[in-house]
């Protein structure tokens, strides 16, 4: 099944969401890595505001590449960066924070029990940062410049932004497990 998608999402968008998928997404999505999951999940611990609302958010793993012209910010390059350096991180996360979609590249590893009932893992095909960066149409703010460009929070508003694959639902499906596990099957047998 194909889906567009409005930002804030609702739990009722990602419920109805399976593995494979294909996702648009339009609205407001925020960047993402590793230091600016750590920045977050300190802050939180500390009760400290953060400067963006991840009610109903969608945080792209993602290091952008952004130009000033001017006066404002452009994407330049806004392909995905690997999911599983952030995997440890997002139980806690997504214990404080109602982020309803993660999108990135490559799977995410042991995050399956806490993304069921409460968020997707989409993925983004590796390669495609001008194909991403076409379909960002404003950057709205850049949070944390301090962490430097790829770590900063990007505050992009987005049109159609994917395709992105539904690569871990809210049911506790896990597409890239599934296809590890056959691949194994298909290696044994050729032993």
């Amino acid at each position: 099944m194909e889906y567009h998608l409005s930002t804030p999402l609702q739990m009722e968008d990602i419920l109805r969401l399976n593995i494979c998928d294909v996702v648009y997404i339009t609205g407001t999505i925020l960047t993402a890595r590793d230091e600016a999951h750590a920045r977050i999940l300190e802050m939180t611990q500390k009760g400290e505001k953060l400067p963006f609302d991840l009610e109903g958010a969608v945080i792209y793993h993602c290091g952008p590449l952004m130009q000033k012209r001017e006066g404002r910010w452009k994407a330049i390059a806004a392909g995905p960066t690997t999911s599983s350096r952030m995997s440890a991180m997002t139980p806690q996360l997504l214990e404080k924070h109602n982020v309803l979609a993660l999108i990135g590249k490559g799977g995410m590893t042991n995050v399956t029990g806490s993304l069921r009932n409460r968020c997707v893992y989409l993925a983004f095909t590796g390669g495609c940062g001008a194909l991403a960066a076409g379909n960002i149409k404003n950057v709205r703010e850049v949070h944390w410049p301090d962490l430097g460009m790829p770590e900063a929070v990007w505050e992009l508003e987005v049109e159609n932004f994917g395709p992105l694959i539904v690569g871990i639902d809210a049911k506790g499906n896990d597409l890239f497990s599934e296809i590890e596990e056959k691949a194994a099957k298909v290696f044994s047998g050729l032993r």
